[in-house]
């Protein structure tokens, strides 16, 4: 094997003088395979269609059920009783354990025979010592077994055999198998390579005189490197990387700088259950690729010709000091456009439609900024795995108000046209190409990201992007999986018998590994750096570690020289779920981080009922903002429960004070409560230790949008401009709350997907944006049945209601609506408070206890003393019923109360509120209309 690769080597090296290629000795020939004699790689393996070519295949299955700890210790939670008994200080009955191995997938292992194929074994030891306790912690949610220990003397040896095919067995007195197990290798590979976590330059590194690439492999036998000079050429050279030792690192470079051309790797492994592959595979940290990421770019990020014009002089907007002032827009980047025909053609749906700053849309964002929003935040720009780059098509829709021709369509088009959510990763930090005006070229993607966040920022918002580091596209052997061909068996999450768990939707990854841990640490530094993202959102961020996260936001706001807003869904669910793998970067856990989660509480008491509505129940469980016993529907008629309004006003006060812990007030049943004390599905409604630590929201991606929500839970009688004030009393429960304001795009213009529960491959007909305010989208046809089918019977009525779909007076007074509040919002920092102690020094809710009006909110905010404040003191009122209300706060007689002055201004959007919306200061009265959020000020 040693004169093979340096036949390689040296035919590399003779079709170019600028290589640089060590003799390399392959781990094969460490361990003595017999699958040593395999022929190295060269340009034609380099030009195969296919992405894998399996060497020898494994002989017999097994399930991975025993767990590598450390390099030296085994856990077997499935060892057989006696076995169980050994490890807790009784004697064994009979047989022995042992490692066997073969570095070319033949062991055969059955009960009640001899193992056959295996090329040698090392002696285990049950041990009868309590594991450290680090030890303990990380792999707590193994179930109870035996351990077992490697000799002091054969550690070194064991080590060497992380590329081949390990089994621990355990075998009778006459050496038979009693059991036998593969091993989930993760925390052996952590333990050995620990030093790979201190490398900086993982992928291709690039500068004027030569190209270096490093690719962290450990359980590789060879790793070469293909060099391509386009995306679809044929290969001009293969070389052979290095491996270190230390590291589990491979590595190698060029003698000239390969910028613009492209690469993918050659990694020969054993793969679990397949056998030896030689894998062809992208970068798991490339940062651009080709069309369908079929090949990893060569560039240098810091090159003037990867940047747009005064790139390097075009900051950030300064107008957010804390995470409090974050007032957020989540926009998908193909919606934004597809449909405005104001952007030119060649750029709907691109990154470059930013730049026309001309167009509706982004008219509409830098009105919205120019009003106080701060951050636009992008659902998933990174590559991803579901969007053909090239040749995604874009059905033509038609169809009546509630039928069926509009999804049928969109579905049978939704493996190959032009549109996803995009929560399904296939290179996290490579931008995607779908949304490149050319796809084919890898650097056209860098270029207009880039142009797409600087043109954010020229508009006054700052950037954010959703990030999905909780799970890959596809695992194992699938074309679109890169971590887990490169080092099979670590990067993913395993259950107790090494199946990938799968609970956030696809295959799970293991952050709480070191090296996917630091992929994701390293991917967030270059998108803040190297694309100036201001802040994140981690989708189901419960599934990883708050220690990593921690270890993140440390690393990245050092690196960007700035504060990075990090946000993300704090759920608790799965094979993590509580605790049982880690302390979760989870709701309850993430106090004193600062790090933001979304918060259900307020959520599910504005909207009524929860995310998995379904019967029934999508219309009877009204919310406070939707009628909850003061406008009851038809399906609510006679239904009584005195308590839910009250229960449901408490839950808006808890939303207004932050969700914060330690805030209290006075609650239904006339006590004085603490957030944390309050029960919300048996937790505790204030969650956060400080309002950074909440992001408060009433409609997402994900689920209806709100307005569809309405419309199934208002009275069908209810009008279309009450509907959209009632989408906006959504909207100023949000922008009046403590802690970060969250919007979906479109909730301003009442957005619809008419009833679509679940739209994230529902095409660009059901996730429509109209930035000409005429059409919401209500009433585009019953959505996809994938979701929904089980709600048609309750959808198709409505969406024939003509009486429901707005017109273009309700959605501009809704639009102009919106703004008014996030002017109010931007007003005083009295809506924006940077912590606990000042929302309890601050903050006064009037008109609680049991004998409320529960449809009125009024939160009083002292401004005494308070930087930014700009009042002496804000009064707000939310009235959400259908009547106007009186209400008398002796408290505050004799104090001189003002409209606020966007509410007052002679072109306020709303005239209910400027003409009929009064305060007494003699008597303490306040007349609020209904169906409004009021604002007085001194």
């Amino acid at each position: 094997m040693i004169t093979a690769n340096m036949n390689v080597a040296k035919r590399a090296f003779s079709l170019s003088a600028h290589f640089f290629v060590p003799a390399v000795i392959s781990l094969a020939v460490i361990i003595g395979s017999s699958y040593a004699t395999a022929a190295s790689p060269d340009l034609q393996d380099c030009n195969t269609t296919g992405f894998e070519t399996i060497l020898k295949p494994q002989v017999m299955p097994f399930e991975a059920s025993a767990y590598w700890l450390n390099r030296s210790t085994i856990k077997w939670p499935n060892a057989r009783k006696d076995a169980k008994s050994s490890a807790q200080g009784l004697p064994l009955k009979q047989g022995r354990f042992q490692l066997v191995y073969s570095n070319d997938a033949s062991i055969v292992a059955k009960a009640g025979e001899a193992i056959k194929g295996a090329q040698g074994s090392f002696a285990l030891n049950v041990s009868q010592t309590p594991l450290p306790a680090a030890l303990a912690s990380r792999f707590k949610y193994v179930a109870d077994g035996v351990v077992l220990t490697v000799a002091a003397t054969d550690v070194a040896k064991v080590t060497m055999l992380y590329s081949a095919q390990m089994l621990v067995v355990e075998t009778d007195a006459q050496n038979n198998v009693v059991a036998v197990a593969a091993l989930q290798m993760a925390g052996a590979l952590d333990d050995r390579y620990a030093k790979a976590a201190n490398i900086t330059d993982f992928g291709v590194s690039v500068s004027l005189s030569k190209t270096n690439f490093k690719l962290w492999a450990p359980t590789a036998t060879n790793v070469h490197v293909c060099r391509y000079v386009t995306g679809n050429a044929p290969a001009v050279y293969i070389v052979a990387l290095q491996r270190d030792t230390s590291t589990g690192v491979w590595s190698g470079g060029t003698l000239k700088s390969m910028r613009g051309s492209y690469y993918k790797y050659l990694v020969e492994v054993y793969v679990p259950n397949v056998g030896i592959v030689r894998n062809a595979v992208t970068d798991p940290y490339s940062i651009s690729l080709t069309t369908n990421s079929t090949r990893s770019y060569i560039a240098m990020l810091s090159a003037a010709d990867l940047k747009p014009p005064l790139w390097d002089q075009t900051p950030a907007p300064n107008t957010v000091k804390t995470a409090t002032d974050m007032s957020v827009y989540e926009l998908h980047v193909r919606d934004f456009s597809i449909g405005d025909l104001t952007v030119s053609a060649a750029n709907r749906g691109k990154y470059r439609a930013f730049t026309e700053t001309q167009s509706n849309g982004m008219k509409h964002l830098k009105a919205l900024a120019d009003a106080g929003l701060t951050d636009i935040h992008l659902l998933p720009i990174f590559d991803i795995a579901t969007i053909p780059e090239a040749g995604c098509v874009t059905p033509t829709i038609t169809g009546t108000v509630d039928g069926l021709t509009q999804q049928e369509t969109s579905t049978k088009n939704a493996a190959n046209d032009c549109f996803n959510w995009g929560y399904d990763p296939y290179h996290y930090t490579a931008p995607e190409g779908s949304y490149a005006s050319n796809a084919a070229d890898g650097a056209a993607r860098i270029i207009e990201t880039r142009e797409m966040v600087q043109a954010l920022h020229r508009a006054g918002l700052r950037v954010g992007m959703d990030v999905v580091y909780n799970h890959t596209s596809a695992s194992g052997q699938a074309l679109t999986s890169v971590l887990d061909r490169i080092v099979p068996g670590y990067y993913q999450r395993y259950n107790s018998v090494g199946k990938v768990e799968e609970s956030t939707c696809c295959a799970n990854t293991a952050t709480e590994n070191l090296m996917m841990g630091k992929l994701m640490i390293d991917s967030v530094i270059t998108w803040a750096t190297q694309y100036k993202m201001d802040s994140f959102r981690f989708d189901l961020m419960g599934h990883q570690p708050r220690e990593v996260m921690v270890q993140l936001q440390k690393q990245v706001n050092k690196a960007a020289g700035r504060p990075i807003q990090l946000l993300g869904e704090g759920w608790n669910f799965g094979e993590v779920e509580n605790g049982k793998r880690f302390v979760q970067a989870s709701q309850l856990s993430l106090n004193g981080t600062g790090i933001g989660s979304f918060s259900d509480r307020g959520r599910d008491a504005v909207r009524g009922g929860s995310y998995d509505d379904s019967g029934d129940n999508i219309i009877k469980r009204q919310g406070y903002i939707n009628g909850l016993n003061y406008d009851r529907n038809a399906l609510n008629i006679g239904i009584s429960d005195p308590s839910a309004l009250l229960r449901a006003a408490d839950f808006m006060r808890v939303m207004l004070a932050g969700s914060v812990r330690d805030y209290r007030f006075l609650t239904l049943d006339g006590t004085v409560k603490k957030l944390e004390t309050i029960d919300y599905n048996k937790q505790p409604a204030g969650f956060g230790r400080e309002p950074s630590e909440v992001v408060n929201y009433v409609e997402n991606h994900d689920n209806q949008t709100l307005f569809d929500l309405n419309v199934y839970r208002l009275p069908l009688s209810t009008s279309r401009e009450d509907r959209a004030r009632v989408q906006m009393l959504g909207a100023a429960i949000v922008a009046f709350s403590q802690g970060v304001a969250y919007y979906h795009a479109g909730l301003d213009v009442l957005r619809s997907k008419s009833f679509d529960g679940n739209s994230y491959d529902s095409g660009d007909w059901f996730n429509r944006l109209d930035f000409t305010y005429t059409d919401n989208g209500f009433a585009a046809g019953l959505p996809p049945k994938r979701d929904n089918e089980k709600l048609y019977p309750y959808m198709q009525p409505l969406l024939a209601n003509p009486a429901i779909k707005p017109t273009s007076v309700e959605i501009n007074l809704a639009k102009n609506m919106f703004r008014d509040l996030l002017k109010i919002r931007a007003s005083s920092k009295l809506f924006r408070l940077d912590s606990t102690a000042e929302i309890i020094k601050r903050l006064t809710f009037h008109n609680v206890g049991a004998a409320q009006t529960p449809t009125v909110i009024v939160g009083h905010l002292n401004g005494d003393g308070l930087s930014g404040a700009n009042f002496k003191e804000v009064l707000y009122f939310i009235n959400v019923d259908v009547v106007e209300q009186t209400l008398s706060l002796d408290s505050l007689k004799g104090k001189q109360w003002q409209l606020h002055p966007v509410q007052a201004r002679a072109d306020a959007a709303d005239q209910r509120v400027a003409t009929q919306a009064k305060a007494q200061s003699d008597s303490g009265k306040f007349v609020v209309p209904a169906r409004s959020a009021v604002v007085f000020v001194r």
